[in-house]
């Protein structure tokens, strides 16, 4: 038995197929499947019914591979003992990120924290907020980059910023929203449902269904780029956080203005399960991110009483 079956048995049991499974590992079908037939050969009995399509992992193959997630997880601590630097961290770390944030936030920050940390396996997954708590539970990422606070009593979070809601539609000279009066009678295109953006401006907004309908056509986005361009298309207004607003065109950010105080923002923090393994990770990267993205935000300027902060529903 050896880490890299036990990485393969994992991978299977995620992907429910062995050629996607392959895949992700970077081996071919053939090397993964003899791989895990020597495992089971070894341990006397199957980890998968390949009788059934998708694949699935028998009971004993189920223990099997939740013991493989937490033999995985303590490798992966090994190569933090010793690790006193406080300006650099090493070994292999595994983050999910939600669409939303991973968009405008891992450019900024990947390559810079790949430079400071030579030694240092990244791996991100981008990913829903629940795949993320589901995934951090399973032992099967290290941490995760999401919106906060998930109200959730396992989960260990520590706050990284807090970034602006703005609103995309009207071209004006230095107009600031103000919601009540400028945004609730009017349409607001939304991203699709499992987006914690789209609850936190469903939130906000107070809206219902129908604030994303038009006559003979009901949207609701993937990605902000679509929502600009139905936007563009058939009038009313979305909102964007301020990183994606920073990336765009000159032309796009025209049509895009701020809120009047209290500044809605969303909290953006890296989450954990319990208290983290990786803790001396955690506080690296909170530390980090916070002096990379802090000081592109118009936040720095307002005081905590100017922000409100957009929970999740």
């Amino acid at each position: 038995m050896n880490f890299q079956q036990l990485e393969y048995i994992i991978a299977v049991d995620e992907h429910q197929m062995f050629s996607a499974a392959a895949y992700s590992c970077n081996v071919t079908q053939a090397t993964l499947s003899a791989m895990i037939i020597k495992l089971e050969n070894e341990l006397g009995f199957q980890i998968f019914d390949r009788s059934r399509k998708p694949i699935t992992s028998t009971d004993l193959g189920k223990e099997v591979i939740e013991k493989a997630k937490t033999i995985l997880a303590e490798r992966n601590t090994i190569h933090t003992i010793g690790n006193t630097d406080p300006n650099e961290i090493h070994g292999e770390i595994i983050i999910g990120v939600i669409p939303t944030i991973a968009n405008n936030l891992l450019s900024r920050i990947l390559p810079a924290l790949i430079d400071a940390n030579p030694n240092l396996q990244v791996k991100v997954k981008e990913i829903t907020t629940d795949e993320i708590i589901r995934a951090l539970k399973r032992k099967e990422i290290d941490l995760g980059i999401a919106a906060t606070p998930l109200n959730d009593p396992n989960i260990e979070e520590e706050i990284l910023y807090y970034e602006p809601m703005m609103v995309y539609g009207s071209e004006s000279e230095k107009k600031e929203f103000l919601l009540n009066e400028d945004l609730l009678d009017d349409k607001i295109w939304l991203l699709e449902e499992g987006h914690c953006f789209r609850d936190q401006v469903v939130t906000l907004c107070g809206l219902q269904k129908k604030s994303n309908e038009v006559e003979n056509l009901s949207f609701e986005g993937n990605s902000f780029e679509t929502l600009l361009s139905i936007v563009d298309s058939f009038g009313g207004h979305t909102l964007i956080p301020e990183l994606y607003y920073l990336d765009m065109s000159k032309e796009k950010r025209k049509k895009t203005n701020s809120f009047k105080k209290p500044i809605p923002v969303r909290e953006v923090s890296i989450v954990s399960y319990g208290p983290s393994q990786k803790s001396t990770s955690v506080n690296y990267l909170a530390r980090f991110i916070k002096g990379e993205i802090e000081p592109l935000l118009t936040t720095k300027k307002y005081k905590n009483k100017d922000l409100r902060i957009v929970g999740l529903r």
